[in-house]
């Protein structure tokens, strides 16, 4: 396969580099071969080479509506840059086997396992790191006394970051205990502080109310909702294979 690959056009391979990108295609995981894969449905593929990011990009195929999409895309699978396979075991569930099949065509409602890897640059830095890390770890007695120290202070810092945070968070729940009895709802310090956001708005806002139980349940059939609706504000509804298909 990494022959078929090599010899793919720049362009082709350039295509198969944008959608190897999980930013620009969904993809699922599946077990082929006991070995877990990346997979996706032709369709999704097809939607991703007419986005905005696509016809941004150079020394690629022009395309301007789904025939043309699905061309291109029949082109990159005869490099082997993906193949074509067929589900098995319980809709729904995770990490699906899949097999694949003997007849290799592209269709937009099949599904397609990727044997092409990508770019394996910042695995390699990042594994070189590693070993720097551990290495230098190693020798760390043999460090400039200066640098011992640095790296002391460093840790005491990390370890009173870790301590005030702790604090933080015990003195929040003693806060909405009181205030739940007092005024309730509850009143929460930070109320965003375990919630899943950056840094910064962690902090913001410095206080708020418990929200109660309905407001929760309609937050989340409103997130459940907005999860059916197409990436970059499409109106149409995401094709959801692991529902709708065995």
């Amino acid at each position: 396969m990494e022959a078929k690959q090599a010899e793919a056009p720049p362009e082709l391979l350039n295509v198969a580099k944008y959608l190897r990108s999980t930013s620009h295609l969904k993809t699922r995981q599946g077990i082929l071969n006991g070995k877990r894969v990346e997979y996706f449905k032709g369709k999704t593929a097809i939607k991703a080479l007419q986005k905005d990011s696509y016809k941004k990009l150079k020394n690629v195929p022009k395309i301007t509506n789904e025939a043309e999409a699905s061309r291109v895309l029949s082109d990159v699978m005869t490099h082997a840059f993906y193949l074509r396979v067929e589900r098995s075991g319980e809709s729904g569930a995770r990490n699906r086997p899949l097999s694949v099949m003997s007849t290799q065509q592209w269709s937009d409602d099949q599904y397609y396992a990727w044997f092409y890897e990508g770019s394996q640059l910042m695995n390699y830095l990042g594994g070189l790191g590693l070993i720097g890390i551990v290495f230098a770890a190693v020798l760390f007695p043999l460090w400039p006394p200066i640098l011992r120290d640095i790296v002391w202070y460093i840790s005491v810092f990390i370890l009173c970051l870790f301590g005030v945070f702790m604090i933080l968070a015990v003195v929040r729940l003693v806060l909405f205990i009181i205030t739940m009895i007092i005024v309730p709802p509850g009143i929460w310090l930070f109320p965003n502080l375990f919630a899943d956001v950056g840094p910064i708005e962690s902090f913001i806002p410095l206080w708020g109310w418990e929200p109660k139980k309905k407001e929760e349940e309609d937050k989340g059939r409103e997130d459940r909702d907005l999860r059916t609706t197409v990436e970059d504000g499409d109106d149409e509804e995401i094709y959801d294979d692991e529902k709708k298909d065995n």
